[in-house]
């Protein structure tokens, strides 16, 4: 700037700056020249592709205002310029230019493949799709938008990316929007986006995302937080600059090049601290720290051993994230000392190629590419999550199911643990032995019998804890138990474990929906169900038509389920068999409704307890083999079996007599069945024991007691389910029962609730 001559004085004085106008703020703002600057990393071809991507952006967003009352544009430029500090490369800078242009501006996908590539109009494509996102409810096509951003993300990550930065820019910019608006933004932030940003390593963008999430949602803590800390700073300036004094004298008397980098807690990691427990914001001694950045990973050691000597370790505050990275990939060494003035004083000990990583996370794979292992490493950062999201996608096609799956993994407050041969593993903390031999491979997850923690035999149930040891056992016969679902933590076990009870289900719902349909035709005189040849197809055909289904197995196993009714199917059935020249046998159709009116078990479905999920037995009147049953298809639900004098089942056959079909009991019965028990004693001690005792001797299981509340004068009534192999079993049992003197009554209860209504009474005698 020229200096000019001051007519009153004779001496040459500056001119004032020119201040810019608003319009030529926001003119600048929304001009290429805003991007420029920052993409001095790419090639002038790239800059070129990148500036025509912005040409065209401007062109559709013409008109377009923001709530700030800012061109549109400004927008687009300020997510590319997030990305372009990121070193994205030229396609992810031209998506996040054009990411609003399919939603807002009326392009279409072939266009844009057109002008740019298919590769850019992807990554749009699927910016555009999460844009529709609204996360405040969990109806099914949130889950399913949620679901198909996150798949995106495991097939390109630059779609995350450019999505977290753009939700950064409108997160600076909430204030312009409506105040109505400010929590339901800012909640799904804080639950969403910052998680994710969490997932994928990208703490700069995490704590960001974090401090205006917090800003918005809770302005008042935020600001009287925010007051606490610049008070606590001011008091605290002069010992940390104290500590960094003496620091960076160390180091170099130690001939160690450090840079040296002040830690402030963010305001929404001190509320949170001091809300889960309980804390003033005097207690809360780790806001401030210091992070000792060096050039090798042998000197971070060699650095650690120079801080301990300096100053006093405080005893479990270390922690070594660099031999154990964190499932983000975060690596450093961790220390809380007691500094000057017996201040705690954390210090993170890093590689500068640890510094990028810990910041930046998977973005970092384009931010630093010097060092090839460090590229590597990079790489690896979040790409296990990723590909676990395709993973969980393979086994659960349900989107809300898929996203209670991911949802579990957003949070990883991780545990490590090692396998026998010294590997080491991170799971989310509680996690159990079936997460852990999941983790390991799916195989070895389906068929795990029993493992080791520590070479201590333990339930699979067991939680893992920091440094165990954990070995697992497998038999080739075990698959998984549903009851594994109330244990474990991570989103790829509960899928896995919910994927193979569903794939089982199916086939035994279909093999039931088999012998049903089969057996109706019978009823109308067709030996067998037609083959799947051509000369039935266009039965099958015509026949999947009239039911809707898919397939033939769908249709199969819909019957099984009691989806649909065997006699409506095999009627049909009969009539394009018909039509196709089959004729039906009169003497089979006279014998098989002759003998189902003389005898309603013809025929009849077999149970032995071996059905699994195709069959199940009422709660509501628990029968064991030897009681009189019947079956109910219910909607949905496959065959539900009742006692015959059940009244529920009563109440069914009066409202949906067609939905009942025949059942018996197999002669050999393949495992126990539960029914529940009421045993009226007098008060005494030590009854329960005693009336426990004659059931273990009786060969019953107990597998729950209850018992009256409070303390009755006389008598009470303690409640059991027991297990018993069939009705001959449960009489011996409750004679045995009746021996014990205390006892006053036994009884069978046949309601659900623990009802006296009775099956069966021993009486007082």
């Amino acid at each position: 700037m020229s200096a000019v001559l001051d007519p009153s004085s004779g001496k040459r004085k500056r001119p004032a700056p020119v201040v810019p106008s608003s319009a030529q703020a926001k003119a600048a703002a929304a001009s290429f020249a805003a991007l420029m600057a920052k993409l001095d990393y790419l090639d002038a071809s790239d800059i070129e592709q990148v500036r025509q991507a912005y040409r065209f952006a401007d062109e559709a967003h013409l008109g377009q205002i923001r709530a700030s009352g800012d061109p549109y544009i400004t927008h687009p430029i300020a997510v590319a310029a997030q990305c372009a500090q990121w070193k994205l490369d030229a396609q992810a800078l031209m998506a996040a230019l054009l990411h609003d242009a399919i939603e807002d501006c009326g392009v279409t996908k072939p266009e844009l493949i057109e002008r740019f590539g298919a590769p850019v109009a992807e990554l749009v494509d699927g910016l555009t799709k999460l844009d529709k996102l609204q996360f405040n409810t969990r109806e099914e096509n949130q889950a399913e938008s949620f679901r198909k951003m996150l798949l995106a993300m495991a097939r390109d990550v630059r779609v995350i990316l450019i999505k977290l930065a753009d939700r950064s820019h409108n997160m600076r910019t909430l204030n312009d929007m409506p105040r109505a608006k400010w929590h339901r933004i800012s909640s799904e932030t804080l639950e969403i986006y910052a998680p994710i940003a969490n997932r994928l390593g990208l703490n700069q963008t995490y704590r960001e995302l974090q401090e205006l999430a917090f800003s918005h949602i809770q302005p008042w803590r935020h600001a009287v937080l925010s007051k606490a800390v610049t008070k606590a700073r001011s008091r605290r300036r002069d010992l940390i600059q104290k500590v960094q004094r003496e620091v960076e004298a160390a180091f170099e008397a130690a001939g160690l090049k450090i840079r040296l980098a002040g830690r402030e807690k963010t305001l929404y990691s001190i509320y949170r601290k001091m809300d889960e427990k309980h804390l003033s914001f005097a207690q809360v001694t780790d806001i401030y720290g210091l992070r000792v950045i060096l050039p090798r990973l042998i000197d971070c050691y060699t650095a650690l051993g120079i801080l301990h000597q300096m100053y006093k370790p405080v005893p479990g505050r270390f922690k070594d994230h660099i031999a154990i990275p964190k499932v983000n990939g975060y690596q450093s060494l961790h220390t809380t000392l007691v500094g000057p003035a017996g201040v705690n004083v954390e210090f993170q000990i890093r590689t500068e190629a640890m510094h990028v990583v810990a910041e930046s996370g998977v973005a970092a794979h384009w931010l630093y590419k010097a060092n090839p292992t460090d590229d590597e490493a990079a790489d690896r950062t979040g790409a296990q999550w990723l590909q676990s999201l395709l993973d969980i996608q393979h086994e659960t096609r349900d989107a809300a199911e898929f996203w209670d799956h991911v949802k579990i993994d957003l949070f990883p407050d991780a545990v490590y643990v090692f396998t026998p041969k010294s590997q080491i593993m991170a799971l989310p903390r509680g996690a159990t032995v079936v997460d852990f031999a999941y983790a390991i491979h799916s195989n070895i997850g389906d068929h795990v019998v029993a493992a080791k923690i520590n070479s201590a035999q333990v339930p699979l149930r067991t939680e893992l804890k920091n440094g165990d040891v954990v070995e697992v056992e497998t038999a080739a016969t075990s698959t998984p138990d549903p009851a594994w679902l109330g244990f474990v933590r991570t989103g790829r076990a509960r899928s896995k474990i919910r994927h193979h009870l569903k794939t089982l289900a199916q086939a035994e719902s279909q093999g039931l929906g088999e012998k049903l349909l089969t057996q109706a035709l019978r009823a109308e005189g067709i030996e067998r169900l037609p083959d799947i040849d051509a000369h039935h197809q266009l039965v099958w055909d015509k026949l999947l038509r009239f039911t809707g289904s898919r397939h033939r197995d769908e249709l199969l196993m819909d019957i099984g389920l009691g989806k649909r009714i065997a006699s409506i199917v095999a009627k049909r059935l009969v009539t394009l068999l018909a039509e196709s020249g089959a004729k039906r046998d009169a003497l089979l159709m006279t014998r098989e409704r002759f003998t189902a009116h003389e005898n309603p078990a013809h025929g009849a479905v077999i149970l032995d307890g071996s059905e699994n999920a195709s069959v199940q037995y009422a709660s509501c009147c628990r029968p064991v083999p030897g009681d009189r049953i019947v079956g109910y298809l219910g909607r949905g639900e496959g065959l539900v079996v009742h006692a015959e004098d059940c009244s529920a089942a009563r109440r069914l056959l009066h409202k949906d007599s067609e939905r009942f079909i025949g059942v018996e009991w197999s002669d050999e019965p393949a495992r126990s069945f539960e029914t529940h028990l009421i045993v009226t004693v007098g008060n005494g001690k030590g009854v329960l024991a005693r009336v426990a005792s004659a059931m273990a001797g009786a060969e019953a299981d107990i597998t729950h007691v209850d018992m009256d509340e409070g303390r009755a004068q006389d008598a009470a009534d303690l409640r059991f389910l027991v297990a018993v192999r069939d009705r001959s079993h449960l009489e011996a049992v409750m004679r045995a029962i009746q021996r014990i003197p205390d006892v006053l009554r036994v009884q069978r209860t046949r309601r659900s609730g623990w009802n006296r209504s009775t099956d069966s009474d021993q009486g007082a005698g």
